[in-house]
């Protein structure tokens, strides 16, 4: 009898969890439904505006059509060798990682910067935080205009540098310069940018840590190198590989500053292909450029990711 009586409830045990287990299938259902209905629209977005079109690219790189020709046949990787036999594309490639190699660790050392001075109590610090933001609010193309005339000959910066008895410079027409002052434009646009995800990440940061560590006797430097560093590891990370996809992709701010020179200094890879592109009319060309672009961005992440998993 007990024994009867024990497989009954062992019975209707597995009645009742398999009765929970239904039920949670079902709420966990009807909870994706409409959280699946508000993704759609982005995740058509994302597929109609970037899979597709990146799809469609590295398709065509695989296809030529001579100039003026109509249609294009199926190439294979002719295109390819076109270019790794290029010595201006091998040039653009080369500035391109030469630009982010420059404007990379700048970028996120100065947001960094600003991000620990303006979570601190300072007079005005949300202000400040506003101002330094700005310039994100502002379209590339303008910012890039701005510039322009602050660059030119007798222009604004000059002016600056005169107060400090430093004569005219060449700025945008000086291979030696031009870069520079791209970079100091694409950095005017993206430092407070990141800035606003590295605060987010040091306000998420629990004050206990850093008083332990006032506590053990630990001063700033030591806070900021085993409190601060330790603790905002993964924004870090994002920063550094959202900054680098941004910058590999630097466009605007080249067209309208110099153009790609002179002497094609500054000729980074996103020029090169609207060059060849709608200057050229080698669209195929183009798209192999654009394959290139997606594989070496895709290394790069991979990369960045796999060093934040091994010390995460």
């Amino acid at each position: 009898m007990a024994v009867e009586t024990s497989h009954r409830e062992a019975r209707t045990r597995r009645a009742l969890t398999s009765t929970t287990r239904r039920r949670a299938r079902g709420r966990r259902a009807g909870e994706l439904a409409p959280a699946a209905l508000f993704l759609l629209p982005a995740l058509l977005s994302l597929v109609v505006l970037r899979l597709y079109p990146a799809i469609i690219a590295i398709v065509n790189g695989f296809r030529h059509a001579a100039l003026g020709a109509p249609g294009a046949h199926w190439a294979g990787l002719q295109n390819y060798r076109w270019l790794f036999s290029d010595p201006g594309f091998l040039h653009s490639l080369w500035v391109t990682v030469l630009f982010n190699l420059l404007i990379n660790p700048n970028q996120v050392v100065i947001a960094l910067g600003l991000a620990v001075l303006l979570t601190q109590r300072i007079l005005l610090a949300g202000l400040w935080r506003t101002l330094v933001f700005l310039p994100i609010a502002v379209p590339a193309a303008a910012s890039a205009i701005v510039w322009n005339v602050i660059f030119q000959p007798d222009g604004l910066a000059d002016g600056f540098l005169g107060v400090f008895g430093v004569g005219a410079q060449p700025f945008l027409t000086s291979a030696h310069q031009a870069m520079w002052c791209v970079i100091v434009v694409c950095s005017w646009i993206g430092v407070g940018y990141w800035m606003m995800f590295l605060i987010a990440g040091l306000q998420d940061i629990p004050r206990v840590y850093y008083e332990a560590a006032v506590v053990d006797g630990a001063g700033v430097v030591k806070r900021f190198w085993h409190v601060t560093l330790p603790l905002l590891r993964r924004p870090l990370a994002f920063v550094l590989v959202a900054d680098t996809v941004a910058n590999f992709v630097t466009f605007a701010p080249v067209q309208i500053l110099t153009s790609g020179g002179p002497e094609k200094s500054t000729n980074l890879l996103m020029y090169e292909i609207y060059r060849q592109a709608y200057q050229i009319g080698d669209l195929h060309y183009a798209d192999a450029e654009v394959t290139i672009l997606i594989v070496i961005l895709t290394v790069i992440t991979a990369i960045e990711f796999k060093l934040l998993q091994s010390r995460g």
